[in-house]
């Protein structure tokens, strides 16, 4: 079984597109008939996010850490405990392409690290976006990691320790660890993810807040 888990902390805005997307990649042809399992960890959610992802029938797991590290961690043990082989890794406020899952699970690594695009930047003015596709690798073993495109096998998972109870960065520490312990890691180009740039980011210090540094950074310089 291949295991998706979703971290989502009032995402009604955003949950019902990313699950289509997920539904979607679990269907694909060169998956062979695998069993998919969406997991949405409902995170401290006070808005419809739990009645979104109940209607379109996947699995959900409520919790009160407002610690994203934490939030994937319990995700992925509940995935684990179910007998997932494969953990697959995005953000509420995510699209994934078809052949998201397909491509991760054909390289035959122990972890791919895949890539994230923007395609609504009307929160930022064009100045960011030049600054953020100046500094930005969109190419293969790139080097850059996103919590919101992550697989990573469970062998591995657990052989690195898992997801660590940080609030920021949680995603780097565990790459970190895999690379400790010589896992092989893919860092492809090719299974690029849609991620928003809204200002009003749910994560401190993640995809959001590295956006809005770049406002700042133009605005200094």
């Amino acid at each position: 079984m291949i295991g998706i888990i979703v971290p989502a902390h009032n995402e009604e805005l955003y949950l019902d597109d990313c699950i289509k997307s997920l539904i979607a990649a679990a269907s694909h042809e060169d998956l062979s008939g695998e069993a998919v399992e969406i997991l949405i960890v409902l995170d401290d959610c006070s808005d419809s996010s739990a009645q979104i992802a109940r209607a379109h029938g996947v699995h959900t797991h409520p919790c009160n850490h407002r610690n994203v590290g934490m939030t994937r961690a319990a995700g992925a043990r509940r995935m684990l405990d179910r007998g997932a082989r494969w953990l697959a890794f995005t953000d509420a406020d995510t699209v994934v392409p078809y052949a998201w899952l397909a491509e991760q699970i054909a390289f035959g690594a122990d972890a791919v690290c895949g890539i994230v695009q923007v395609d609504d930047w009307s929160e930022h003015t064009p100045q960011v976006r030049e600054r953020y596709d100046a500094l930005y690798r969109p190419v293969d073993d790139h080097r850059h990691i996103h919590g919101a495109n992550l697989g990573v096998s469970s062998e591995a998972y657990l052989r690195a320790g898992g997801f660590k109870a940080l609030a920021a960065h949680e995603d780097v520490h565990l790459v970190a660890d895999l690379e400790r312990i010589g896992a092989r890691i893919v860092w492809t180009a090719r299974n690029s993810v849609t991620t928003s740039a809204r200002k009003h980011c749910r994560c401190k210090e993640g995809f959001g807040d590295y956006l809005n540094s770049l406002a700042t950074q133009t605005l200094l310089g």
